[in-house]
C-alpha cells in the first residue's frame, strides 16, 4: 500500500494570480497600483511556502504569473501615476499662467 500525498494549490497563489491580472486591468488608474502591490506581496509568500515544501503544493507556475503580472502591474500603474502627476502640475501652471495673462484673480 503506497501513502498518496494529495497536493494542493500553494496559498495566496491564486490571490496573487487575480490581484496581478487585475493590476494589469485597472493600471491606468491608482488602483491597479495598489493592487500590483498587495498580489506581489501575496505572491512572494505563495512562493516562499511552496519553497519551503514543494512535494505538498502545486501551482508554481500560476505563482509565477502572478509575480509577473503584479510587477507589471505596479510598473505600468506607477508610470500613470507619474503621468497624472506631470499633467497635473503642467495644467495647474498652464491655468495660472492664463489667469495671470487675463489679469484674472483667484
Amino acid at each position: 500500500m503506497t501513502d498518496q500525498i494529495t497536493k494542493t494549490t500553494a496559498p495566496n497563489a491564486v490571490a496573487s494570480l487575480v490581484l496581478g491580472i487585475s493590476s494589469l486591468v485597472f493600471s491606468c488608474f491608482l488602483v491597479g497600483l495598489v493592487l500590483g502591490i498587495i498580489g506581489l506581496i501575496l505572491g512572494n509568500k505563495a512562493l516562499s511556502t511552496y519553497n519551503a515544501n514543494p512535494d505538498l503544493y502545486t501551482g508554481d507556475g500560476m505563482i509565477k504569473a502572478g509575480r509577473i503580472t503584479s510587477i507589471i502591474g505596479i510598473v505600468s500603474g506607477g508610470i500613470f501615476v507619474l503621468w497624472g502627476l506631470v499633467a497635473l502640475v503642467i495644467g495647474g501652471t498652464s491655468a495660472f499662467a492664463i489667469f495671470e495673462l487675463l489679469n484674472l484673480d483667484l
